[in-house]
């Protein structure tokens, strides 16, 4: 049997490609991996990505949703509040974009999640640091020294 070993990507829905990069540029900095023509592109986390797909037509989400990893849990916060998203003002950073993506934003350093040392280099986030409390979760794994 074959063991899960990570994410290669997640695949989101939104209504038009283009709109929707504009619109997750206004919260997140990131690099465009590529694009499958006007209907899909690939926005780069290093060794992952997220596929933004066009033709979303099921409704908004509800308990499901994606968690996605940042450097800056907070920032993501104040970006999402100034722009007069609907975000709690302390702990969870849970938003729904236009299109009704369910959004969790996760911060790097608080989380059992990890990347190598080159690939955080290559993503010119090499000093970022995790909590006592992520490597005692992840030394509890045998995931870090």
């Amino acid at each position: 049997m074959a063991r899960l070993v990570g994410i290669n990507h997640v695949a989101i829905e939104v209504g038009d490609v283009d709109e929707a990069l504009a619109w997750y540029g206004r919260f997140f900095e990131f690099d465009l991996r590529g694009r499958a023509g006007a209907r899909m592109a690939f926005v780069d986390m290093g060794n992952q990505f997220l596929a933004i797909a066009a033709g979303r037509t099921q409704p908004p989400d509800g308990a499901r949703h994606i968690g996605l990893v940042v450097d800056d849990r907070e920032a993501v916060r104040a970006q999402l509040a100034a722009a007069g998203i609907d975000v709690a003002p302390s702990g969870s950073v849970d938003f729904r974009d236009p299109w009704g993506n369910h959004v969790q934003v996760v911060d790097y350093r608080e989380i059992q999640f990890t990347k190598t040392p080159a690939v955080l280099r290559g993503m010119r986030l090499d000093g970022l640091e995790k909590t006592p409390h992520a490597l005692d979760e992840l030394r509890a794994k045998s995931l870090a020294g």
